[in-house]
């Protein structure tokens, strides 16, 4: 049994030792230390001797910790310019109208945070007079991603400098009032002013990463120059704990994102109570971070540390600060100096000692007050150090205090992110600490007033000149007066239309086909964004690799494998595909910086992002709210859709519910096509809507997603006749009758019903129309419902209008008008997606569909089991006319032992 205790060998020790005589001088050399000077000095040395090579290049592991320190000692902090005292000023007013914003709205029970902000506030203040840039220059500027807590602090500014008024301060939280506030940053809410939606926690980090990629790969492949544009990410240090806050630190390493900057406000606490309270955040973090390959800045202490840091001669405060843990700092906020005397400095004789030489008064600012994020020139400090690095991306850990001049009833409690409002006296107390010029005369029965300098008041025109200089008010969005793009070839849609002939091709194939003559096209083609998650091969996309490349910062440094090979993988730094390796989350990130480049950059970008069905809505339907929210265009395609046609892969592979959970998002364009020509009417539809000429009326600002299909079947040609691509687009139309589908159905009074299929179900649709003809004597018309959602929108847009006293037929009810006979339906889904539409047909109504857990087999036997094929539509038709009375029961019974149902 190994000993513990014994001298592990290292990987040092696979190694010849050019020089034994000199590596043990330097060994004996630390033991001396460690013996004369006791262990903290050697590991002080080694700490300092590690940061050295580091410093020089050598390639030694990094440290991954350092002193719970600043990174950027007092003596080397530049000296921020500007005018510090009228920086103190504005950001008063705006810690004061924040506050009184939450508090004002508290009485219509609406909510709000105001502990986020008043710890934060010099850490936006900051970046905001010197740092972030506005669109005004060259129509991009900073990308900002706001910690959505802290609204209200932004909300308080844009008052400040006129952009807001005491009106929609006082709407904070009721927009159904007019000119109302959203809670967070809502740009669907709020476009001109917000331009990223971040308060559903994690996604904010992953976006921003995600999009610092994507302004690199704007300006690499030449569509716009956005070097100059810096990506800003405010986190708390409790939401780091949400893994997509941390999923993509690798890729920002890796690809040497320095356009991107985290600035985590480490007060310490998450929404009940510590981060983490028997440990260290900051630590943790900075470990995290350092590990991935970011450049960490720490900035922990404000300047009334530095007296206890020039008397700290023994390293016993360094040590100190580095054990206590985050809830005894947070005990001590609240604490008075005897018990910090007492707790924190009796631990340790040295700092004893020292204690002796501090006033209460001291003692009580250092723990108080005085943190590194609350000061101007030490975040000033960190931000400049920031954005002058280069080669890696910059995460800044600014300690704070959540709750920070709010008084003691608020500073540091574990309820603060619950506590709504301030009483009358504590905003007196807040008022006077702040210094600001309001009378006791201005709370009016009991109403605390908004604060305002003054339109041509010192404040605002600084603050104003600041941001001229910087090019313009920030955050905003823009929308940019863009051009429509030109519409693609005609001939580009309509080469489906002829059908495949003897030939079966998945629906997934002919999307990629119709890609493949998309991404050529003249005008267009260079602004389609192909986005997937490592499976190309499997949608039948590595044809794209040679001709449009994968895009990688560093080209392709290798010979590839496959280089003698017609669709060899290639790599390039002006690549147009992005292929993100497994990660939906990332893929989706991606889709949406590219989807939202109108607006972030004054360029149409037209992403389209393939991935497993069951992996999209299923996994990040999050961040498809986000991309709603954030007013995002593109394409959108479940792959392998359905819960029957992805064979052998199981419960948790089978798709059956994508179109339901799509349905619940208003932005959402939902289609299920059966066929080529239906894929190539649908998208050219949608590259009108979102990049061309809309209707009047038409929101341009949705995203289209598709299912398609790996199951290879013969494409039928279009069928003739007016309205086919109204219906294909409005969701559905007539594919043929039993007529026009040949079939002889013996009686001329035979019975009819009529199907409807979407996806790949309209062919099971059209095997049950040919067996109840040919068996049964029952006459069928099959019907393609590409979109049950995009029925139902229209169905209850026809509802709302009639509240208003509009007349208006849905179209689903005008589309079945006058067909003879119920109606069946059927989808690879659940029941829940046909379903959508029942109570607008007029007909009876009838459904089936996929409903439960998925199971390994194959199609047919998969489709037998949930009651889906062929046969089992035929006698479900057959029991809806018997119900009727329009056939025996005996027909159904008869049915169902015929096909051992």
């Amino acid at each position: 049994m190994t000993d513990p205790n014994a001298i592990q060998p290292s990987a040092l020790d696979q190694l010849p030792d050019r020089d034994p005589e000199e590596t043990a001088e330097w060994q004996a050399s630390l033991d001396a230390v460690t013996k004369a000077a006791g262990p903290h000095r050697a590991a002080y040395l080694m700490r300092r001797t590690l940061e050295r090579a580091e410093g020089n290049g050598i390639a030694l592991p990094k440290l991954l910790e350092t002193d719970y320190v600043n990174t950027i000692p007092t003596a080397a902090e530049p000296s921020a310019p500007g005018d510090e005292e009228m920086e103190r000023k504005i950001t008063a007013w705006n810690r004061w109208n924040a506050a009184a914003m939450v508090t004002r709205g508290s009485k219509y029970g609406v909510g709000g945070h105001i502990a986020t902000f008043a710890s934060a506030a010099w850490l936006y203040e900051t970046g905001f007079n010197h740092f972030f840039r506005g669109k005004e220059a060259d129509g991009s500027g900073d990308q900002l991603y706001i910690q959505g807590h802290a609204s209200p602090g932004i909300y308080a500014r844009a008052f400040l400098d006129g952009r807001l008024t005491e009106h929609h301060l006082d709407n904070f939280r009721r927009e159904s009032a007019g000119n109302g506030l959203p809670s967070y940053p809502h740009p669907r809410r709020l476009p001109w002013l917000w331009e990223f939606p971040t308060v559903s926690m994690g996604l904010g980090p992953l976006s921003a990463i995600y999009q610092a990629r994507f302004n690199r790969y704007l300006t690499s492949r030449n569509i716009k120059d956005v070097s100059n544009s810096h990506v800003w990410a405010f986190l708390g240090d409790g939401e780091m704990d949400e893994p997509e806050s941390t999923a993509a630190l690798a890729l920002a390493s890796r690809e040497g994102l320095d356009n991107l900057t985290f600035v985590i406000n480490c007060n310490l606490q998450r929404l009940d109570g510590p981060v983490r309270a028997n440990f260290k955040i900051v630590q943790e973090l900075e470990a995290q971070f350092r590990g991935a390959g970011w450049n960490v800045i720490k900035s922990l202490w404000g300047s009334a540390w530095d007296e206890l840091f020039q008397l700290d001669t023994t390293g016993a405060l360094v040590r100190r600060l580095r054990e206590v843990p985050d809830a005894q700092v947070q005990t001590y906020q609240t604490r008075d100096a005897a018990y910090i005397r007492q707790d924190f400095f009796g631990a340790d004789p040295a700092l004893v000692e020292m204690a002796k030489l501090l006033s209460d008064d001291k003692i009580f600012e250092c723990f108080h007050l005085s943190r590194g994020g609350h000061e101007a020139r030490k975040v000033y400090a960190a931000y400049k150090a920031a954005v002058e690095f280069k080669g890696a991306p910059t995460v800044i850990l600014a300690q704070t205090v959540k709750g920070h001049t709010l008084g003691e009833g608020f500073a540091s409690k574990n309820a603060n992110h619950q506590m709504k409002k301030l009483t009358v006296d504590e905003f007196k107390t807040m008022r006077d600490l702040l210094e600001l010029p309001i009378k006791d005369s201005d709370f009016v029965d009991g109403v605390v007033p908004y604060g305002h300098p003054g339109t041509d008041s010192p404040e605002v025109r600084y603050l104003q000149e600041r941001r001229a200089a910087l090019g313009g008010p920030a955050p905003a969005r823009r929308t940019h007066a863009l051009a429509p793009l030109p519409a693609p070839a005609e001939k580009t849609f309509t080469s489906f239309d002829k059908g495949s002939g003897s030939q079966n091709i998945a629906t997934t194939m002919a999307f990629v086909r119709l890609i493949k003559d998309l991404v050529r096209d003249k005008e267009s083609g260079r602004r389609w964004v192909p986005i997937v998650p490592d499976e190309a091969r499997t949608f039948g996309m590595e044809s794209l690799f040679p001709s449009l490349g994968i895009y990688s910062p560093k080209g392709q440094t290798y010979e590839p494998v496959d280089r003698d090979q017609l669709m060899y993988y290639k790599e390039a730094k002006d690549g147009q595909i992005l292929n993100e390796g497994i990660t939906e989350a990332g893929s989706m990130a991606d889709f949406i910086a590219a989807s939202t480049a109108y607006s972030t950059h004054g360029e149409a970008m037209i992403p389209f992002y393939i991935f497993y069905s069951m992996f999209g809505w299923q996994r990040t339907a999050d961040q498809m709210w986000q991309l709603g929210d954030q007013l995002g265009r593109g394409f959108l395609v479940g792959a392998t859709a359905g819960r029957t046609t992805l064979t052998g892969e199981g419960l948790q592979h089978a798709d059956g519910h994508s179109p339901v959970i799509a349905a619940t998002n208003p932005a959402a364009m939902t289609y299920d096509p059966a066929f080529a020509y239906e894929v190539a009417a649908i998208v050219k539809d949608g590259l009108r809507r979102m990049y061309g000429e809309a209707a009047p009326g038409e929101d341009q600002n949705v995203f289209y997603y598709l299912t398609v299909y790996n199951e290879p079947m013969p494409q039928p040609a279009k069928p003739a006749g007016l309205g086919i691509d109204e219906g294909i687009v409005k969701g559905l139309y007539r594919f043929n009758t039993v007529e026009s589908a040949g079939l002889n159905v013996s009686a001329a009074s035979a019975p009819r019903i009529q199907l409807l299929g979407s996806g790949t179900a309209i062919h099971w649709a059209l095997e049950a129309q040919r067996l109840l003809a040919e068996e049964w004597g029952v006459a069928a018309d099959v019907w393609s419902a590409t979109s049950w959602s995009e029925l139902r929108r229209d169905a209850l847009e026809a509802d709302a209008a009639l509240l208003r006293g509009e007349e208006r037929v849905p179209f689903v009810r005008q589309a079945l008008q006058g067909a003879e006979g119920p109606v069946l339906a059927v989808s690879d889904y659940m029941r829940q997606v046909p379903d959508q539409i029942a109570q607008w047909v007029e007909q009876d109504y009838s459904s089936l569909g996929a409903d439960g857990f998925g199971l390994s087999d194959t199609r047919e036997a998969a489709r037998r089991h949930f009651g889906v094929d062929a046969q089992s539509i035929v006698v479900a038709a057959l029991a809806q006319l018997a119900r009727r009375g329009e056939l025996k029961a005996s027909a159904v019974k008869e049915a169902r032992e015929k096909y051992g149902l």
